[in-house]
């Protein structure tokens, strides 16, 4: 072989390896970028899809949580009926409000206001919780209370389609009276005769009637669209036929009512 020949053999054999160099080079920035690109898609698509899911499911642990706090605070006070709401009211109420454990109460001071659950009558039964928050100078843990439970009876359909707006102030268009208390008290009352709304508190293991005239009560629709993906005034339109209190921890509230209240 001649020399001419061995040198351009050596040529090729260099332009070769230099090809394979720069096309293994090309495919390693081809792997980096495609990592990169898999990287930002798992980051902007896949984790905030992920950490929405998250949210939701804690915030139906929060509704489920808030039901059963209300539906303790009901049968705290149920229990007792000789100082219970009286039944015959319960059972001619067209839905019931509970804001437990009521510690902030100022919308305009930057807090949220008190938490609460509200369950509208559906047929033989009572409707799943609908959210919402209350505030108000009125309402909030009394003297020498770490928190005070708040309870509202509303009486016919229209003190209901108020909770439909953006916020509905107790006293403004609808009567509230404070309630009465005992096994039949409720009967021939002027309360309960005059009163679209009925109001009682519950402070330190003390019940009774109070007026929540002020309070303002808006709807926690954050909660309502992660439980149903529903806002409270789509809930409280639907309509009220048809049984209602299905078991399931976020339905605690109606169930309690249920197990107090029955139709006469």
């Amino acid at each position: 072989m001649s020399t001419e020949t061995t040198m351009a053999n050596k040529a090729t054999r260099r332009r070769v390896r230099r090809k394979e160099r720069e096309m293994s080079t090309e495919r390693h920035t081809l792997l980096v970028v495609a990592s990169a690109i898999a990287a930002m898609w798992v980051l902007t698509v896949v984790s905030p899809t992920l950490s929405a899911i998250d949210s939701r499911d804690k915030m139906r642990q929060e509704a489920a949580s808030q039901s059963q706090k209300a539906a303790k605070a009901f049968e705290a006070v149920m229990g007792v009926p000789d100082k219970a709401i009286p039944r015959d009211l319960l059972a001619k109420a067209r839905a019931v409000a509970v804001f437990p454990q009521v510690v902030k109460v100022a919308f305009s001071v930057g807090g949220e206001g008190g938490r609460g659950v509200v369950s509208r009558r559906r047929g033989d039964g009572w409707s799943s919780p609908v959210f919402f928050r209350g505030g108000g100078p009125s309402f909030g843990a009394q003297v020498g209370a770490s928190s005070t439970d708040y309870f509202v009876l509303m009486m016919n359909d229209e003190s209901v389609d108020g909770l439909m707006k953006d916020h509905v102030e107790l006293g403004g268009e609808a009567g509230v009276a404070a309630g009465p208390v005992g096994r039949n008290a409720g009967a021939g009352t002027d309360a309960l005769m005059h009163a679209a709304l009925l109001t009682y508190s519950r402070s330190r293991g003390v019940f009774a009637g109070v007026n929540l005239k002020g309070v303002v009560i808006k709807p926690e629709d954050s909660l309502n669209l992660a439980v149903y993906d529903k806002t409270a005034e789509e809930l409280l339109k639907e309509p009220i036929d048809g049984n209602g209190t299905s078991e399931s921890e976020l339905n605690a509230l109606p169930h309690t009512l249920s197990k107090y209240s029955s139709q006469s």
